[in-house]
């Protein structure tokens, strides 16, 4: 069941994913250039997700299917009832044609208002088709070790069956869906290799399994809690008979900022997907970099300044190369930027531009609160947080760093970090001469 759980909380996301982006276009949808719009976007989610993607509108009424065959028709799902009443609903069922499948749907709001409804229909025979298989392939293989085991067994005895005998064991267990299993290995002989090698391979599936699980778990925890937020404000305004306009606006402020905080994950999340299917391509061009710094300083002082902040920069060389500056940009506001908010007043933000060999470095050091050592090999994965209270205060997403050092290894670089807590952290972002002008 757990796949199951795990692909109700992943089309449970997706939905609301594809409601929000459609939440902007979805009054204008009789427009024509509109309503191509938002077909583009159900086509796409529907290929990426691999299910049938409909959008209806109060009446459930189809005005886009991915299929293309039920628009016009009304459709009378209790799943899609539901969503127009402000739920999402997530529910599985058995259908004599098409076998199992699980039917989502969820409201499409645009400023507090439900406009219609997004519901997905997406098989899970693919899943119940896998565990099947799985099933059969570790039970052959656990079948065959039983027959290595018995063979073996008759002509050495103790000395070669027992590790066979508790390697199979460990198959059996795997098969069984428990992925941390080990094997004592001795000697270099063909079943000690066998043992280290399946060690290996056990090692490997945990870690998968770990961050498939974990990045699902964070995705939803990071997009539950603003969805919470709001949730609990609006409720607030809602049952409260007489509210003051003085408080109605400030409840409403922090719904606008919640709001723009979730779509700012959904945006680094769909960046980062992006990134990892290699839908990002680089747009080379010249870019003298003091300049690009200086910019990106300028922009950054007003925040500075507010914590009273000194913003330097040292140029220690002229740098000007082929580069994506757009992307490197956006890296060095992310890295910047934390360094600003890391620090506490009256300190001090350091940029230094230097050559090193083949490659040229921007150096970013602060006097801020730091990192502890145990963290700093982590600070670089998607949603961590050294300090998540102060993160959420500052309006981070555990993104940015992750963000930032894809798009520096895109240009063939690297990030290096050192840091010293309540001393201050110094960032490197390292990138190639070689395209120097």
């Amino acid at each position: 069941m757990n796949y199951i759980t795990e692909k109700k909380i992943s089309l449970l996301t997706q939905s609301n994913i594809i409601a929000d982006r459609l939440s902007y276009y979805i009054r204008e949808i009789n427009s024509k250039y509109v309503n191509e719009i938002i077909r583009e976007i159900v086509k796409s989610s529907s290929m990426d997700i691999k299910s049938r993607v409909m959008v209806s509108d109060l009446d459930g009424n189809i005005l886009v299917d991915s299929y293309n065959t039920l628009e016009g028709d009304t459709l009378n799902e209790e799943e899609l009832s539901l969503a127009l009443l402000g739920e999402n609903v997530a529910r599985h069922h058995y259908l004599e044609e098409y076998g199992k499948v699980m039917y989502v749907a969820v409201p499409i709001v645009n400023k507090g208002k439900i406009l219609g409804a997004v519901f997905i229909s997406s098989s899970l025979e693919d899943i119940f088709l896998n565990i099947k298989t799985t099933m059969r392939k570790f039970m052959i293989l656990s079948f065959f070790g039983l027959m290595i085991t018995a063979f073996i067994s008759f002509i050495f005895a103790d000395i070669i069956s027992k590790p066979i005998e508790k390697l199979t064991e460990a198959v059996k267990q795997m098969a069984r869906g428990k992925f941390n299993q080990k094997v004592e290995v001795y000697g270099s002989d063909e079943i000690s290799n066998l043992g280290r090698a399946f060690n290996l391979m056990t090692t490997k599936l945990e870690q998968v399994d770990k961050q498939r699980r974990e990045f699902v778990g964070n995705v939803s925890h990071e997009l539950r809690t603003p969805l919470s937020s709001i949730k609990i404000l609006s409720e607030t305004l809602i049952h409260q008979e007489s509210t003051p306009e003085k408080i109605y606006k400030e409840f409403l402020k922090d719904i606008d900022s919640e709001v723009d905080r979730l779509n700012k994950i959904i945006d680094n999340l769909l960046y980062l997907v992006d990134l990892e299917k290699e839908n990002i391509h680089l747009d080379y061009q010249i870019t003298y970099v003091n300049y690009l710094i200086q910019k990106i300083i300028s922009n950054l002082k007003p925040l500075a300044d507010k914590k009273n902040i000194t913003l330097n920069f040292d140029e220690k060389v002229k740098i000007q190369v082929m580069l994506d500056k757009f992307k490197v940009q956006q890296s060095l506001i992310n890295i910047i930027g934390n360094a600003i908010k890391y620090t506490p007043e009256n300190g001090r933000v350091d940029v230094e531009l230097y050559t090193q060999q083949d490659s040229f470095v921007i150096k970013v050091k602060d006097n801020g609160i730091g990192i502890p050592e145990d963290e700093l090999p982590f600070i670089f994965d998607r949603f961590y947080r050294v300090d998540k209270a102060r993160a959420r205060k500052t309006g981070g997403t555990g993104l940015g760093l992750s963000i930032t050092q894809q798009l520096i290894a895109l240009h063939q670089g690297e990030v290096k970090v050192e840091s010293t807590v309540n001393k201050g952290s110094t960032f490197y972002i390292i990138l190639p001469l070689r395209s120097a002008v």
